[in-house]
């Protein structure tokens, strides 16, 4: 991903900060809007300041270690949750106002006068005053603070959000807002966000799993997906009108594309790879005997990578490795954003906390959900099982078989049209739209998701 910030054709500069995979994937998905420049990681771009790339990186292991402790009894929790408590979302009823600044939120204004945070990207980012789009709000914060002269957005990577992520003074703030459902919406007005400051979107997925604004490789990986979750035609045969309407009859296959498979994520922290070796040992057998193929995704984590091949052969599943078992993983973050976008056009299941990949179900892919880690994951459950396209987790140890019933009674098949049809899929076009001013046509989002 690249980390410039020289002068190009791009439409606007799309800066992100590298701090768990949220904010990059984000960027990721509007990658086509920034031109030549690529995806500027604020925290990590040619020529930062020692300085504050030494703030950035004390803020980001501090996230992660903290993030990791959770998995440790008692002290690990208490530390964790005095985090969580933080950056807490308060409840949404009754409607109320909470403009009032956050403790976190003043760290955050102390930080960018205290430590220059983003004042020399934003410097040389203001020579070429195209449209600044921030993924993280820190770095949007601090283009209002600093004078950019371009118009400045921010776009929101979770289901709901805490105060932090509306600035000190919202009601005369000129950033303006990508929400990724009607929820955040509602939330930023709360906060005292202008509505002329907001503009519903949706989450930017990858253009590339979407397929333009007829959705042709979405609607053909759906196909296929869903001849994968319903394999005796249950779901199928009781919506195949509905279906064929939606998808279009050319799309449906007459024999299987791919293997039932079954993706696992791991977040940026690497907090979760021991749920990674309890599902791969549970599905030991239905893998030697390619009934089912298992991605483990690590990312960038090489300790996780490694654990994880470990585990693999550990379990004696080592001539499966590279084909009905799969560790992802990538030296880069661009590299490795780009080899889970290409997995998901053969990903059936995806296991995860519920992260912003939360949003993935509008891809038509069931999110099982793995235990969350933070608030604002706890809102993001509730809004995959508000939408239908997601579900929590059995337990781990018996997945070879509650997957496999999940699946054979088509309930995951119904779990992944529910996200067809009720998640935002156009989010990086409806921002284009806003940027651009191309148009694409596209259908009016529903204000509850």
């Amino acid at each position: 991903m690249a980390t410039v910030y020289k002068k190009s054709g791009g439409q606007a500069h799309v800066v992100a900060v590298s701090m768990g995979y949220g904010h990059e994937r984000a960027a990721y998905g509007l990658n086509g809007l920034s031109g030549e420049d690529g995806v500027i990681v604020a925290n990590n771009y040619k020529g930062i300041p020692k300085e504050e790339k030494e703030h950035w990186r004390k803020n980001r292991d501090a996230y992660e270690t903290v993030s990791r402790l959770q998995q440790t009894p008692l002290v690990g929790k208490y530390i964790f949750e005095v985090m969580d408590y933080l950056q807490e979302i308060p409840l949404f009823y009754p409607r109320r106002d909470l403009s009032k600044p956050s403790l976190q939120l003043k760290y955050v204004y102390r930080d960018i006068v205290k430590h220059n945070v983003c004042r020399d990207l934003i410097a040389r980012l203001s020579k070429n005053p195209i449209p600044l789009i921030s993924t993280f709000f820190v770095c949007a914060f601090a283009a209002e603070y600093y004078n950019y002269p371009g118009d400045i957005y921010c776009v929101i990577c979770d289901a709901d959000m805490s105060r932090a992520w509306a600035p000190l003074y919202p009601q005369r703030t000129r950033i303006k807002y990508f929400a990724p459902n009607g929820r955040v919406v509602e939330r930023l007005k709360l906060y005292g966000v202008p509505e002329k400051n907001i503009f519903l979107t949706g989450f930017p997925l990858p253009k590339s799993l979407i397929g333009g604004p007829d959705a042709a490789v979405l609607k053909q990986d759906m196909a296929h997906r869903i001849y994968n979750l319903d394999p005796h035609r249950i779901f199928t045969s009781r919506h195949e009108a509905t279906l064929h309407h939606w998808l279009g009859s050319k799309h449906f296959p007459r024999q299987q594309h791919h293997p039932l498979t079954l993706t696992f994520a791991v977040g940026g922290a690497g907090a979760q790879r021991l749920l990674g070796r309890t599902i791969l040992e549970s599905l030991r057998e239905k893998i030697a005997s390619h009934k089912i193929r298992l991605n483990l995704v690590a990312g960038v984590k090489n300790d996780v990578a490694q654990y994880f091949r470990d585990a693999v052969q550990g379990l004696k599943l080592g001539k499966e490795l590279g084909s009905w078992v799969n560790v992802i993983h990538a030296e880069t973050r661009s590299d490795y954003f780009h080899a889970f976008t290409k997995l998901m056009h053969e990903t059936d299941i995806l296991w995860t906390k519920p992260s912003e990949l939360s949003f993935y179900t509008g891809l038509g892919i069931p999110i099982l959900m793995a235990p969350s880690l933070g608030s604002q994951e706890d809102f993001n459950r509730l809004w995959l099982k508000t939408v239908g396209g997601g579900i929590t987790q059995n337990d781990p140890r018996y997945t070879h078989e509650w997957l496999f019933d999940w699946v054979e009674s088509g309930g995951l098949a119904r779990a992944a049209w529910n996200g067809f049809i009720e998640a935002p899929t156009h989010g990086s076009y409806r921002i284009e739209e806003i940027i651009s001013g191309r148009r694409y046509n596209l259908a009016k989002l529903p204000l509850i998701v």
